[in-house]
């Protein structure tokens, strides 16, 4: 019987963990929630990504008002999935930042994610208005931007299609931190139900070439250390590689559903199954892998219903958490987020901001050129990389391995 709801005994929000990263740079992480990072600079603070609901996100601004009373600047978010968007209005923050894909997803498929994220881990959303809706943003970018955080400058860039269509990660050079969001694991699986599993590691390859000491990832414990990040992009290369070709090679045998989903679950629990949400995930990731290997280059939306036929297939258990509330069901309305002020050269959706706060980085953006899923680059088209992107690494015990370094040279290389 495979698994539908979140069956994990954690209790959201138990077990809280506030890691320092490098100088400004901070993590939030709990028990059964995504994470959530915090670079404090001299003008104000940026937040990554913002918890399932405004109370899990209250919890992160304790922690982060014992360390600054300083104005919330900015919210990124990382990509639209409602785990890590909800708890935005919560900082109360004068930017909700993300890509022009994550918005665009947003108004397609987020009302239908919100519920089906709520039915499925109703534990995670408890407390939740039943008419919550999309958490949009107030400003979207194409490709990248720096925010000049005052002696740290924090550079959002969109490195291609990965765990989404639309994914940012965030880069402080001068600590030299990444916050990667779902596109990168370390203790729990990738989910990869609106994943494009054929890009994804070229995605991971862009991270590697900046060389980062410390990393966030998408949920639990932070990389600390160049070797502890190549662990952790590795280990989540290996599992998106190993889904995409176990499903592949079921396709090419003309393998069914049911069929794909136990040769594909065979072949990753040896190494991944013991990872948190491995069974919980597990379903709509191979059907994701199945679609992609038959062709069909951009995710389907995940309906109540198609999730419910999904399972069914699998082993005849339709049907969505018993616990979850009935005002899930209700029509949700997009909620907006304050309005703010943008900076014209970013690609803002309304406003002005300083260009002392905001710059547009132009000839970065440029060279990212990735606005789009038809605007993929070729195999040699890679992230224009200047020295001051790369931090090198001070002890030889935490020089990537030679295959991640051959990759990240490789990029370099491109690039000039």
């Amino acid at each position: 019987m495979v698994e539908m709801t979140n069956r994990s005994e954690a209790v959201p929000g138990e077990n809280e963990r506030f890691e320092e990263l490098g100088r400004g740079c901070y993590a939030y992480s709990a028990d059964g929630c995504s994470n959530t990072g915090v670079v404090i600079g001299e003008k104000g603070v940026l937040i990554v990504d913002a918890q399932a609901t405004p109370a899990l996100a209250e919890k992160v601004l304790q922690k982060v008002r014992e360390l600054t009373d300083k104005p919330i600047k900015q919210v990124v978010l990382t990509h639209f999935h409602s785990d890590n968007t909800l708890g935005a209005l919560a900082f109360e923050p004068g930017e909700v930042i993300a890509s022009d894909l994550t918005r665009r997803m947003m108004e397609t498929r987020g009302v239908e994610e919100i519920r089906v994220a709520r039915e499925r881990d109703a534990a995670l959303f408890a407390g939740l208005p039943g008419n919550t809706g999309v958490s949009m943003p107030s400003m979207t970018i194409a490709s990248s931007m720096t925010i000049d955080l005052g002696e740290l400058d924090v550079r959002l860039m969109h490195l291609g299609r990965a765990h989404t269509m639309g994914d940012l990660v965030v880069w402080v050079p001068q600590s030299g931190v990444i916050f990667a969001g779902d596109l990168v694991q370390k203790a729990a699986v990738p989910y990869c139900g609106d994943a494009h599993l054929a890009d994804w590691p070229r995605a991971l390859d862009r991270i590697t070439a900046f060389r980062p000491t410390a990393l966030m990832p998408g949920r639990g414990k932070s990389a600390i250390g160049a070797q502890a990040v190549a662990t952790a992009v590795e280990t989540t290369r290996d599992f998106v590689v190993t889904l995409r070709d176990a499903a592949a090679a079921c396709v090419e045998q003309s393998l069914g559903l049911k069929d794909t989903f136990q040769a594909v679950r065979d072949a990753l629990a040896a190494r991944f199954g013991s990872k948190t949400d491995f069974e919980f995930h597990l379903p709509i990731s191979v059907a994701r892998a199945y679609d992609e290997a038959l062709g069909l280059d951009q995710p389907q939306i995940w309906t109540r219903e198609r999730i419910a036929d999904l399972y069914d297939a699998l082993d005849g258990t339709a049907g969505l958490s018993d616990g979850a509330p009935e005002q899930v069901a209700a029509e949700m309305a997009v909620v907006d987020a304050p309005a703010a002020e943008v900076s014209e050269e970013a690609s803002a959706t309304g406003g002005e901001a300083q260009a002392s706060d905001l710059v547009s980085d132009s000839d970065f953006a440029a060279s990212l050129a990735l606005g789009s899923e038809e605007e993929q680059p070729e195999d040699g088209e890679d992230l224009d990389l200047s020295a001051e992107d790369i931090v090198e690494d001070e002890k030889p015990s935490d020089t990537p391995a030679p295959e991640e370094k051959a990759a990240a040279d490789k990029v370099l290389e491109d690039a000039r």
